[in-house]
């Protein structure tokens, strides 16, 4: 679970960069994501408290005044720690030259780590994106131009981690997952996997247990239902719907798996997420008045 202030946006003003959202997280210990894919560029820096990122095969244990890249489609995984729960912000970006811009911060799919002293004017940009919720002229301009502060606290002093060598193996891993996320749908299991890679399932079981640690099956169950999870909140679409859409042919199978894995069935998820969303809504201004109190 996470306490968070979020705020979503739709219909991009501008073209070249524009905020798709923005949001601040205090996780409570082992809070975790994915593993899920983004159809946006996130960046992520934590304000206090550790926790992982995962990348394919590559792990990276982050704390605070540390940041995180994700890319879009990339199949990513991240989780505070047990002991020392991170908080973090993040905002969310697109455009035509989103990847231009990443790159004057040094972040690229070889460099997804950095790190930085600015975490409280960050912190400040992205409260005050959060008092911006309307849809008003007036207020995009205003998002952009905090988006486009964002960019340039970021590019004072932030440093770049080591660049983890890619191996033989990682290979293996990676294309692994880029079949993963690009066939969930269709209802495949281990094996073809293993046979697209050009590998034995127990070899393509031994790389996900090194690299991840977790089974091949474990990481493609995780993902169809991370996305499940996501189908069920926003969109309408049955319980078969959602089952159909994440590679389960059976509604049942997939019912008696989701509730395994988050501990009640998909309608109670459904129903419970939805209401968390429109209360978080309601008092959103309330917390937000208070928030900025602080600067």
């Amino acid at each position: 679970m996470e306490n968070a202030y979020v705020l979503q946006l739709t219909g991009a003003k501008f073209k070249d960069l524009y905020l798709c959202f923005c949001g601040m997280s205090d996780c409570e210990p082992n809070h975790s994501f994915g593993p899920a894919v983004r159809p946006n560029y996130i960046i992520h820096y934590i304000l206090w408290g550790k926790g992982i990122y995962q990348v394919g095969d590559h792990k990276y244990e982050l704390q605070q005044g540390q940041g995180f890249l994700i890319e879009p489609e990339a199949v990513t995984f991240y989780k505070a720690d047990e002991k020392n729960p991170w908080s973090y912000l993040w905002i969310g970006f697109a455009g035509e030259q989103a990847e231009e811009y990443l790159q004057d911060l040094g972040l690229n799919s070889n460099q997804l780590v950095f790190q930085s002293e600015q975490g409280k004017d960050l912190k400040r940009i992205v409260a005050k994106m959060l008092s911006y919720h309307s849809a008003s002229g007036t207020d995009q301009y205003y998002l952009q131009s905090l988006l486009y502060e964002f960019f340039a606290v970021l590019t004072k002093d932030a440093r770049l981690a080591d660049v983890t060598k890619e191996t033989k193996e990682s290979i293996y891993v990676q294309k692994s997952i880029n079949f993963i996320r690009n066939n969930y749908s269709a209802g495949i299991g281990v094996q073809d996997i293993a046979d697209h890679v050009c590998v034995s399932r127990s070899y393509l079981y031994k790389l996900f247990e090194e690299t991840l640690q977790m089974s091949p099956k474990d990481f493609l169950t995780q993902f169809q239902i991370s996305r499940s999870k996501e189908l069920l909140v926003v969109t309408d679409l049955s319980i078969e719907g959602v089952a159909m859409s994440c590679g389960y042919g059976d509604a049942l199978v997939y019912s008696k798996t989701f509730k395994k894995i988050m501990g009640m069935p998909p309608s109670v998820y459904r129903k419970t997420h939805r209401r968390e969303v429109r209360e978080h809504l309601e008092s959103q201004e309330q917390k937000l008045a208070k928030l900025l109190e602080t600067f």
